[in-house]
């Protein structure tokens, strides 16, 4: 069976070598040695300052939300997980959806401005699949409204754009470090922000606010990152290269079997260096995206339909009808992408697809 992703795991001598550091000492949560390792590391690694590492890449966005005290209405995009748009809404504010470019598949900078009103308090985007948002655009916007900015990078590990880690992009950057990414922690996430005083507040709101032992700073919750999570991440770190240029080889592959073909592929955007985090392709129609699904998922091959619906169709939110966006998702799968993954693999894949494409 081949599956859209699988995770990496180092050798369990490996992790547990690593993970006795905290077993010797008892220490297995609350900060302990190897969460603060690991945050150094990815700081060296990324090219970034004030990371956070959480529990999950889903409460990075909340406490963002919450430590930016955004209200109202949350300008996002309907093309990207669901965690993006329930962290607003959990949050208590109301998302505005702005339909996204149909070949970079992030938020359509240009369609932002014509749904900013007094009641706007931020725009939350997604670096879709590891592809930057139109970021410069997007600043300038924010600035000229006033409004606060927060990146879901939760796909962006080692992406970046001008020379410059994606993380030190916005106001805040969150990142996802789920088993299924191409760096991860079992389950986790990691929160970035350059400014100093606002990376403390987002520290107090991960950690119960907690000032020190018996003082508290202000209001928070629980989401800091476990030592055996931590171990994880050392573990996996040290292969980066390997994983990413082995995920580079399939992705190649795949760009050289459909350039002549008429899937349309992701465009990667100028500037950017990029991860090769996920591989998806865009059919003419839904109909031949559920037949060449059909015809893999009988050949014991399963891609995704990622993302799928778009998020504006949500039950718990006003609906909006957006064209691209309801399109794009309607016609996008995402193929196997992961080391491990066979050249005979990757060939059957291909085979497959291509006798279905009329």
């Amino acid at each position: 069976m081949i599956n859209v992703t699988k995770t990496f795991l180092p050798s369990q001598t490996e992790y547990q070598a690593i993970l006795k550091k905290a077993w010797d000492t008892g220490w297995m949560t609350n900060r302990g040695v190897l969460v603060q390792e690991l945050e150094a590391k990815l700081q060296s690694y990324l090219g970034t300052s004030n990371i956070i590492a959480m529990t999950n890449g889903t409460l990075p966005l909340q406490i963002a939300i919450k430590a930016l005290q955004l209200k109202g209405e949350v300008i996002t995009t309907p093309f990207s997980y669901v965690a993006t748009t329930s962290s607003i809404v959990w949050e208590g504010c109301t998302p505005v959806f702005v339909d996204i470019h149909p070949e970079y598949l992030t938020i359509d900078e240009t369609k932002i401005e014509a749904v900013i009103t007094p009641n706007t308090s931020a725009i939350l985007a997604t670096h879709v699949f590891g592809n930057p948002c139109a970021i410069e655009a997007i600043e300038t916007i924010a600035k000229k409204h006033g409004l606060k900015v927060i990146y879901d990078a939760a796909h962006c590990f080692g992406v970046n754009y001008k020379d410059e880690s994606i993380f030190n992009y916005g106001d805040v950057s969150t990142c996802s470090f789920h088993a299924t990414k191409l760096f991860h922690t079992g389950e986790g996430g990691a929160l970035f922000a350059k400014d100093e005083a606002l990376h403390n507040t987002l520290f107090y709101h991960h950690n119960f606010g907690h000032d020190g032992p018996e003082v508290f700073q202000g209001i928070g919750i629980n989401a800091k990152m476990s030592e055996p999570q931590a171990a994880m991440g050392l573990a996996v770190l040290p292969y980066m290269g390997e994983i990413l240029e082995e995920r580079k080889h399939i992705v190649e592959t795949y760009n050289a079997a459909f350039k002549e073909s008429e899937l349309q592929l992701l465009k990667i955007r100028k500037d950017t260096k990029w991860n090769y985090s996920y591989y998806p392709v865009i059919f003419k129609d839904e109909t031949e995206l559920l037949r060449v699904t059909a015809a893999l998922n009988q050949a014991s091959i399963f891609p995704r339909r990622y993302f799928y619906p778009s998020l504006n169709r949500l039950p718990y939110i006003e609906q909006q009808h957006l064209v691209i966006s309801e399109s794009i998702s309607s016609r996008i799968l995402c193929l196997p992408l992961y080391v491990g993954l066979e050249d005979a693999h990757l060939s059957q894949i291909i085979t497959v697809i291509k006798k279905q494409l009329l």
